[in-house]
């Protein structure tokens, strides 16, 4: 009998009081482990205090922060007050105006936080977890580009296509899709094919529910396939817009 659960939360983009509902509603015990698909920031207002509420959690449970593109980009500017107009677009000024509320010590200190960002994990040789995908046919670890993993939209397109009735012993199966028995990412909200929960297509589970549009936030139970959500985080910010 498993004595703890393991869960994949999905893309969270500055909805703070959407992951505290979400946290509420996992009852959570010690033994509990969090896995977090990235995309922490950029959306609604609270960013920066997302960052702090993780680095609290992780004090507390035990949790795994891939890395999103958007931490990626969000790191950048913090380190170098450097940023493109279309971060500015896609979340990035509610994250500096988020970042505005707190000193430069404050902000320094996490940095670690960002830097401990992992690009994938893999537990029990069979599950992988990551933000985006991998585009290397031999497996992440053999990817040619670091960015790919936060990057990527052509894994989550290549499950979708699959023929359903289509064997992986079949030659034509994808070789990708065939090196692990289950991938969850996020980044793709699943909004856009007009579902609210997670989507399983092939191998992939995609557990990004528009968090950062119109959706919910996300939790699911790897083993058992139970879901848990939050509001739909909009709801939760009735004065802002996020990334609508």
């Amino acid at each position: 009998m498993l004595t703890h659960r393991t869960f994949a939360i999905g893309d969270i983009h500055g909805g703070l009081k959407a992951l505290e509902q979400l946290l509420f509603k996992l009852k959570l015990v010690p033994e509990d482990h969090l896995i977090f698909l990235g995309d922490y920031v950029d959306g609604w207002s609270q960013s920066a205090e997302t960052i702090f509420f993780l680095m609290e959690l992780a004090t507390k449970h035990k949790c795994t922060f891939i890395r999103g593109n958007h931490d990626a980009l969000c790191y950048n500017w913090l380190k170098t007050g450097i940023h493109t107009d279309q971060w500015i677009i896609h979340g990035g000024q509610a994250t500096k105006d988020s970042y505005a509320k707190f000193s430069q010590d404050e902000i320094k200190a996490q940095f670690q936080f960002f830097e401990g960002l992992e690009n994938y994990v893999i537990l029990n040789e069979s599950k992988l977890f990551l933000h985006a995908g991998f585009t290397n046919l031999h497996g992440p670890h053999k990817e040619y580009f670091e960015e790919l993993y936060y990057w990527d939209r052509t894994l989550w397109e290549l499950a979708l296509s699959v023929d359903p009735k289509l064997s992986k012993n079949d030659l034509l199966y994808p070789k990708r899709l065939s090196l692990f028995d289950e991938v969850y990412i996020g980044h793709t909200p699943v909004t856009r094919i007009n579902k609210t929960t997670p989507v399983n297509a092939a191998c992939v589970w995609n557990v990004d529910t528009g968090a950062a549009f119109k959706g919910p936030l996300t939790a699911i139970d790897i083993d058992s396939k139970e879901i848990f959500q939050s509001d739909p985080a909009h709801l939760l910010y009735p004065d802002e817009r996020g990334r609508n």
